[in-house]
């Protein structure tokens, strides 16, 4: 080879190692506050597995009378709420927290790929864990107060209680979450909280479809209780912002025991947000999905975050 070809070659890959090396250091795109807000407390819960049908997509709202009669008129409902990610409850709760649709083990033996809006929270507040609280019914949630990312942020874990003891330990109950979560939010007040109730997903794939049925209206009182304490609590009281959701739903007619496809019965989910800062009684016709939930919450607290695939669903709130 001539010398001045060889010459030629070794600056040329000179300079693309350069390049890659520049592209590989340069600042991440942060999706950064528009405004700021009354909210200074989010709490995000998430019912396990419901049907959309089953619930606001049943013009009686037989299974959920106090969300549809006694919240909603409070807050802002959307109607065009999906999972267009995994529909499974692990990939879909880490959609939720991350704002990136990931595929990942069900079973709680992977962990997700990007820092969670709970990871950004506590690296950005210097808040200690006990600001932000993963409580799960599930004990394979723990995962979420995890990652394998080298970020910076993945080392501000959130505080975690999940299952019995963790991962392995199995499942409780959600009413014992729910005590749970409020015994752990009396003592800490914390900021940030996500809460899994994992009744009706448990008893659809048990193929009991009366008690499915059953753990629908069960969620419904426990999230109507948990918004009568949370107004009632001086922390809490009129600067707290609730978002209830669904990691999935179910296959549709018979087949409810299973889910984890496209289908519209596991994809179309709720959203239900209710907070100082919403517009009340509004029904939002925008079409939004999972991942627009953790750059909501991460608006709502003046957190900027790594851009992913979702951005803060601004219609939810009233003009500043």
């Amino acid at each position: 080879m001539p010398r001045f070809v060889s010459t030629y070659l070794f600056i040329f890959l000179a300079g693309v190692l350069l390049l890659e090396a520049c592209q590989t250091s340069s600042p991440t795109t942060l999706l950064t506050p528009t405004r700021a807000y009354r909210t200074k407390q989010v709490v995000l819960v998430v019912i396990d597995g419901v049907r959309y049908s089953d619930s606001w997509g049943d013009s009686s709202f037989q299974n959920i009378p106090f969300m549809a009669h006694q919240l909603a008129p409070q807050g802002v409902f959307l109607p065009r709420f999906f999972n267009q990610g995994v529909t499974y409850t692990n990939p879909g709760h880490v959609a939720l927290t991350t704002g990136h649709y990931q595929r990942l083990r069900n079973n709680g033996s992977e962990e997700p790929k990007y820092p969670s809006v709970f990871h950004y929270f506590r690296e950005q507040t210097k808040a200690p864990a006990s600001k932000a609280w993963i409580i799960a019914s599930k004990d394979k949630l723990e995962i979420l107060a995890r990652t394998e990312s080298p970020d910076q942020a993945a080392a501000f874990a959130p505080a975690v209680n999940a299952g019995n003891s963790g991962i392995g330990t199995g499942y409780r109950h959600d009413t014992t979450t729910l005590r749970v979560a409020k015994g752990l939010l009396a003592q800490h007040t914390p900021q940030l909280v996500l809460i899994n109730l994992r009744g009706p997903d448990s008893e659809a794939h048990a193929g009991n479809w009366h008690g499915y049925l059953q753990a629908i209206r069960q969620s419904d009182q426990l999230v109507f209780d948990l918004w009568q304490w949370l107004q009632a609590h001086p922390t809490y009281q009129n600067t707290t912002t609730l978002l209830v959701t669904n990691d999935h739903g179910r296959h549709l007619g018979s087949r409810f025991k299973e889910h984890g496809d496209s289908c519209e019965g596991c994809r179309h989910i709720s959203l239900l947000v209710l907070g100082p800062d919403v517009k009340p009684g509004h029904i939002a016709t925008q079409t939004r999905s999972q991942v627009d939930v953790a750059a909501t919450m991460a608006e709502l607290l003046g957190i900027p975050v790594p851009k992913r695939d979702g951005v803060p669903m601004l219609e939810l709130f009233r003009p500043e």
